[in-house]
Parts: C-alpha cells; structure tokens; sequence
C-alpha cells in the first residue's frame, strides 16, 4: 500500500519535533496559519483519550497564490497539513501532504508548483528525522 504524504520516523521526541517544526517551515517560506490538537478536541467533543497529535495547516503564500491564480478553486486543497504525533515508543512522527497526490493529482497543470511545494516539505520533514 502506498504510504499517505512524506512520512518521517523522528529521533526527536514530540514535543520537541513541534517546537522546531514552525522554525522549519519558515525557513522554507511557509508560515502556520492554523493548529488543530486533535487529542485536545476528541477529549472535549467525544470524550476518548488519544495519542498526542497536533495538524498544522502551513501555507507559502508566493506558491499558493501562484495555484490559486491557475486554479482558484484549488484552495479546496489549501493549506498544507502537517501533522505531528506522538508514537507508542514517544517520539514523533511528521507526516506532510504530498502535493502531488493533492495538488498535481486534481489538476495536473498544477504539477510543477506541486514539485516546488513537495521539495520543500521533504526538507522539512527531513530536517526532522
């Protein structure tokens, strides 16, 4: 089975993967627009414990705008998730969209803004391997 997005194992552990992540992703141009804490919210709506685990919505705005001004309804699509969570043994795993299953998927015109966006991503996950 194909994995889902560019997936990392970190020799970090959670909380310090999340501490570094918006660092690195400023680096690569994206800003994080939204933070979602998934145990948090299934805690207070449903009642159930869970694995720590936090989505980043992160967003480049020079190549989004440069998508949305090709395909406005691409935003659909946007912003980029990035998810962190915490694993049995307590490191982290990252996990990022993979622009081109999303992006370039949707719209194939949209593949080399895809590239650029999924280059970029991989560093960051990479960075935190």
């Amino acid at each position: 089975m194909a994995s889902i997005g560019i997936q990392q194992k970190s020799r970090l552990g959670y909380d310090e993967a999340l501490a570094r992540l918006p660092e690195l992703l400023k680096a690569e141009g994206f800003g994080v627009l939204t933070q979602i804490d998934v145990q948090e919210t299934l805690k207070a709506k449903l009642g159930i414990d869970f694995r720590r685990y936090k989505i980043l919505g992160a967003c480049n705005p020079q190549l989004a705008h440069q998508a949305l001004s090709q395909v406005a309804e691409i935003g659909v699509l946007l912003p980029c998730n990035v998810v962190v969570y915490e694993a049995d043994d307590g490191k982290a795993t990252v996990i990022a969209v993979d622009p081109m299953q999303t992006l370039a998927a949707a719209r194939p015109e949209l593949a080399p803004i895809a590239g650029e966006v999924q280059a970029r991503l991989k560093r960051v996950v990479e960075k935190l391997a």
